[in-house]
């Protein structure tokens, strides 16, 4: 970081540390006993598409790793765009099971590590895990790739562009032993729409 960064207050990022998706299955668990939201199976990776065919062949390579298992049942992979032109892709595991919520981070680690090591990091935004409980309140576990920290994102049900604040913020204190939870509150961006929320 240059002396001009400090006099016009620029910070420099955050390395990402993919592992911290690892922490997810704990959070899991502690999230479940703490407010009765359980996983739902569904997890997902957004980030900005690039033109070309390097990228396009990353993509496939994306694709056939995380469906090699759908000869023995598992489920494709789906990738959609969003209004924003974000890519998302959108993974599925057996829901409400220890080895699935593992094996859906393990999906989500790949997909990242892949496309970090392919060259295209700074294409990733985030990765989010879904949750719901008994009375079908949707809740995401979003990983912001470039801060390296996780915040919760709970729409309001029938609710629009509202999310349920009061909410986010108790997740947050009961996951705040589990899971790098950003501090800034203005970086807990709304995932309206994301796949698998």
């Amino acid at each position: 970081m240059g002396l001009l960064d400090v006099i016009l207050g620029r910070t420099k990022p955050v390395r990402p540390d993919l592992d911290q998706l690892f922490a997810l299955p704990s959070a899991a668990v502690t999230l479940q006993a703490g407010a009765g939201f359980r996983p739902t199976g569904l997890g997902s990776v957004c980030f900005a598409s690039v033109e070309g065919g390097a990228f396009d062949r990353l993509r496939e390579d994306v694709r056939s790793l995380l469906d090699a298992d759908t000869a023995r049942g598992g489920v494709p992979v789906e990738f959609s765009r969003d209004p924003y032109g974000y890519t998302w892709l959108l993974a599925q595991q057996p829901a409400d099971d220890s080895e699935g919520t593992a094996a859906l981070v393990n999906d989500l680690h790949a997909v990242n590590t892949l496309l970090q090591d392919g060259g295209f990091g700074p294409q990733l935004l985030c990765s989010l895990m879904a949750f719901r409980n008994t009375e079908q309140r949707s809740l995401a576990l979003v990983y912001l790739y470039k801060r390296g920290t996780f915040y919760p994102f709970a729409p309001v049900p029938g609710g629009g562009d509202k999310r349920d604040n009061a909410l986010e913020l108790q997740v947050s204190a009961l996951l705040e032993n589990d899971l790098r939870i950003e501090k800034d509150l203005s970086r807990w961006f709304p995932v309206w729409g994301a796949p698998g929320l």
